[in-house]
C-alpha cells in the first residue's frame, strides 16, 4: 500500500485521513469491497469515547439491509448513493496498533458498502457474515475508560459503562442486572 505517510509518523488529523483513505483504497481492491470512495467524506472526532470510527449517512425511509435500494427513486441522488461521512476517532487511532486500525477501517467499509447498496446499515447477521470475510470484528475494543461503571451487587459483574452523564447514570438504582437480577452499584472513576 502506498500511503502518503507511514502509520507511525501520523501526527495530525490530515495525516490520519490521508493514511486511512489510502488504506481503504487498498482494502477495497484486496478484500473486494464494492464501495465508491469518491462518495465518502472524511472527518476526525476528538470527542468520541466509545467508537473507533463511524459512518454517518442520510436517513433513507424504508431502507433495509440486504435489500438493494433503487437510488433513482431517492430525491437528489441522481441514481447514485448520497454521500456519507466516515468519522475517525483520534483517541482510538492513538491507542490502536496499525493492524487494529486497519481492521477498524475494514469494519467501516462494510458499513459504507451496506449503505451504498441498501441505503442503511447495521451490525446484524449480514454484517457479521461480511465481517468474517473481511477478517474484522463486529465491535471494536474499548479504548477509553468509562467515567462510570455499573456492577451487579451480587456477583460484581460489570453490566454497563457510561462515558457521559445521562438519565441512566442518575437513575441507575431503577435498573437490575441481567446476570443475577440484583440492584446495581455505581463506581465513578477518579481521574
Amino acid at each position: 500500500m502506498d500511503a502518503p505517510v507511514e502509520f507511525d509518523a501520523i501526527d495530525d488529523h490530515d495525516d490520519l485521513i490521508a493514511w486511512s483513505r489510502a488504506y481503504c483504497k487498498h482494502a477495497r481492491r484486496e478484500w473486494l469491497v464494492d464501495v465508491r470512495l469518491d462518495l465518502v467524506e472524511w472527518t476526525v472526532s476528538t470527542r468520541a469515547r466509545r467508537r473507533a470510527a463511524a459512518v454517518r449517512h442520510p436517513q433513507i425511509d424504508d431502507a433495509t439491509v440486504d435489500e438493494a435500494l433503487d437510488w433513482d427513486a431517492v430525491p437528489a441522488a441522481d441514481g447514485r448513493p448520497l454521500a456519507c461521512t466516515l468519522s475517525l476517532t483520534w483517541d482510538a487511532f492513538r491507542e490502536f496498533s496499525q493492524a487494529e486500525w486497519a481492521s477498524t477501517l475494514r469494519h467501516e467499509l462494510i458499513h459504507v458498502e451496506q449503505y451504498q447498496h441498501c441505503g442503511t446499515t447495521g451490525h446484524g447477521a449480514a454484517f457479521r457474515r461480511r465481517a468474517e470475510t473481511l477478517d474484522t470484528e463486529v465491535h471494536c475494543r474499548t479504548f477509553a475508560d468509562a467515567r462510570w461503571t455499573f456492577q451487579c451487587r451480587t456477583c460484581g459483574t460489570v453490566v454497563a459503562r457510561r462515558y457521559r452523564d445521562c438519565p441512566f447514570v442518575r437513575e441507575y438504582d431503577r435498573y437490575r442486572s441481567d446476570c443475577c437480577g440484583d440492584r446495581l452499584r455505581r463506581v465513578e472513576r477518579t481521574t
